[in-house]
């Protein structure tokens, strides 16, 4: 039938499409699909109903600062979790820059983009040697990053000779204090880091490229994609953003620490797995990663205003993510 024909025929001639059942299955598959936004609305519902100062300005601008350094690692754990690897050693790469900032500005007062720049030089020198020897050496990348972790971590506290830097130029505290729209430079970097790694998974051939090496290396390997270049580039990644994160960090308390950013990497992977990417590479996005990532501030905070032990903090975190890997290995089988 043409398009002139269509025309010519009254509208109540037409076959009408057939309506959209709304069964029982498929509102399983709905909250099967959107698991952690329902956990994330009812999370919040709850806070908001329990505490009077949970739903403030105040207490959002909280939660969003707080993320802000654990967004960056946790968006480069995405990139190599889509790979089918692990970063173990983002937490280290955070104290390792914040200590190469602080001694590098001690050094340079006046011109503190130098030690800026020489952290994250840090960070993308570790993330180089991990992709090297998961890349190239075919080192398992477990192995690999905790090795890394305990090494950078070793630099960190060698750096300070076992202690603090103290004594910053004030002005150095200034990156964690500046605002744009309302919004605190940290956050400001969450939000752009969070669209420019949205856009390229998406929309770019090196976001398709991650996932075929996470679904099938051997097939990607086949088909000319170059495995070790974009292994290698992952991991560089991952290290320049943790190297970014411990530079937020450190400008918040104007000092390096080498004990910063301890046990961070474990928050990242906990984000980036309620936030449904699998272990097993080939498949996540950095939504679900933001996703997963502030349910588990946001969880934190609320708990915090209701004075719940830290300890109870653990439990619930811990149940939140056996949850989460649950709902993932299910929903895998259902598609299967």
């Amino acid at each position: 039938m043409t398009q002139d024909t269509l025309a010519t025929v009254p509208p109540d001639a037409l076959p009408e499409r057939p309506a959209r059942r709304l069964t029982a299955a498929t509102v399983k598959l709905f909250a099967i699909r959107n698991s952690m936004l329902l956990v994330m609305a009812f999370v919040i519902l709850y806070f908001v109903v329990s505490s009077p100062l949970f739903a403030t300005v105040n207490n959002v601008q909280s939660i969003l600062l707080a993320a802000a350094p654990f967004a960056l690692i946790a968006f480069g754990q995405t990139l190599v979790i889509l790979t089918g690897g692990i970063d173990l050693s983002v937490g280290s790469v955070i104290a390792l820059s914040a200590m190469v900032a602080a001694w590098v500005s001690l050094r340079t007062p006046d011109q503190l983009w130098i030690a800026f720049a020489a952290a994250i030089g840090a960070g993308i020198v570790v993330g180089l040697i991990n992709g090297l020897l998961v890349a190239v050496f075919n080192v398992p990348p477990f192995i690999a990053t905790l090795a890394l972790l305990t090494g950078a971590s070793g630099l960190a506290y060698v750096i300070g000779n076992g202690a603090p830097i103290n004594g910053l130029p004030a002005s150095y505290g200034d990156l964690a204090k500046f605002e744009l729209a309302g919004l605190q430079f940290p956050v400001i970097v969450m939000i752009v880091g969070f669209v420019i790694l949205a856009v390229v998974m998406r929309r770019t051939i090196f976001g398709t490229r991650i996932y075929a090496i996470g679904g099938n290396a051997e097939a990607s390997r086949i088909a000319g994609i170059k495995v070790p270049r974009v292994l290698l580039s992952v991991y560089v990644i991952s290290g320049g953003l943790a190297a970014i994160s411990g530079i937020l960090l450190s400008s918040r308390v104007i000092a390096g620490t080498p004990s910063l950013g301890s046990g961070y990497e474990l928050d990242a992977i906990a984000a980036v797995v309620i936030g449904g990417a699998s272990l097993m590479g080939g498949r996540g996005t950095m939504w679900g990663t933001l996703v997963g990532l502030l349910l588990i501030q946001t969880l934190n905070n609320g708990l915090d205003l209701l004075l719940v032990p830290s300890y109870w903090q653990s439990v619930i975190k811990g149940v939140l993510i056996a949850t989460a890997v649950s709902v993932d290995v299910y929903a895998s089988r259902r598609r299967r």
